[in-house]
Order: C-alpha cells, then structure tokens, then sequence
C-alpha cells in the first residue's frame, strides 16, 4: 500500500523499540545484547538486500527448492545448539527457522500451482481505500479464520510432534514440560509444528479465503 513515509518510520521506530525494550523487560537480553543485535540486524539487511529478488526467485522457481529450505533451516537449528543445557533461546530458534523455512514452501507451491493470491505486480503499490462498515467487517472476518485455523494448526502439530519425538528418541513424555527440555523433543517439536503455521499462512489459510470469497 502507498503510505506517507513518516508515518512508516515512525511505526518502524515503535516497533523495533518495542521489541528491544522487552527483551531486556523480560530479562532474556542484557541491553548490551540489544545493541549488538540491532547492529547486526543492519549488517544483515546491507548484505542480503541486493540478493533479495534473487533468493526471493531461486524460492520460488527452482524445482528442489523445498529440499534446500528445509535441509538449510533444518542444519541451522540442529547445528546452532549442540549442549545438553536448556535454553529457551535454543526453542526460539528453531521455531523462527522452522516459520521460515514453512513460509518459503508455501510461496513455493503457490507459484507452481499458479496461484495468483497477491496483487499483480503492475497494480503496486495500492492506495488506501476508504474505511467502511463493509471493508473493516471482512478484515476482522479474516482475521478471526486465519487466527482459527493458525491454532488449530499449532495445537494439532503440537499433540503430534512431542510424542512422537519422545518415542523415536526413547524420552519419557510423562512430563511434557521436563521432555521439551530435551534438544531432541524441543527442536523437532518446534521448527516442524511452526513450519505447518508458516506454511498455513502462505498456502491454506490464502486457499481458504479464495474459496469462501474473502480474498
């Protein structure tokens, strides 16, 4: 959509704030942390923004694509956390890789299917349209089904991952909690159960709003 430029730096400076502040709230990242990320962040962003239309095509026109997402975010979250310690960081990761990871599939199968569920790229960017009764009941209608359907995504992939991970490895899944602490239950737990949400986001939730005209 066209917006006025302040208005997206100021949403961007609100949020990123936001994010770094809680961190360090919540007691997860010391502000030194913070600032070593956010600078990171923007050596990441000078790197891969030229590549960005690049990689953005190898996702979604290369046939073994899925095969190289999955195995690349999939060794990223394995080879990032070698201790036997817990950490909830260790669970974060392999849950952003594994989002990733269902995300890029999903733009994959769209773009082999021929679904065209975004604006052409012609019509970009779109102007604001005037807020109504109409327009603010089917956002909100839309909002409630992808919500509905991300849950229920999540809780089935979550009653089906951890048992299932406990069995494989021989991990007592008596106490689920004690059992996620586990590397073997955590990751697999994590990165598959978020990677079905970020692929529900890209492919079937985009389905579903087609089919019942809500696109």
């Amino acid at each position: 959509f066209q917006y006025p430029l302040m208005f997206g730096l100021i949403l961007a400076f609100c949020w990123c704030s936001l994010v770094c502040c809680s961190r360090i709230y919540m007691g997860m990242h010391s502000i030194l942390d913070v600032i070593a990320g956010f600078l990171y962040a923007i050596l990441i962003l000078v790197v891969f923004h030229p590549v960005v239309d690049l990689i953005d095509n190898f996702n979604l026109t290369y046939k073994y694509a899925p095969l190289i997402i999955i195995s690349l975010h999939l060794a990223l979250g394995i080879f990032s956390f070698t201790l036997d310690t817990w950490s909830t960081s260790r669970g974060d990761t392999a849950q952003i890789l594994g989002c990733g990871a269902g995300v890029a599939c999903g733009s994959h199968v769209n773009y082999i299917l021929g679904l065209q569920l975004d604006p052409p790229p012609h019509s970009l960017p779109l102007s604001l349209s005037s807020l109504t009764v109409t327009v603010f009941g089917k956002a909100i209608l839309r909002l409630l089904i992808g919500v509905i359907v991300l849950l229920l995504t999540k809780v089935a992939m979550k009653k089906a991952t951890i048992p299932l991970a406990c069995q494989i490895f021989r991990i007592p899944h008596d106490d689920v909690r004690r059992a996620r602490q586990r590397m073997e239950v955590e990751l697999p737990y994590r990165y598959i159960t978020y990677g079905m949400v970020g692929f529900s986001l890209m492919f079937i939730v985009p389905c579903l709003f087609h089919f019942i005209g809500l696109s």
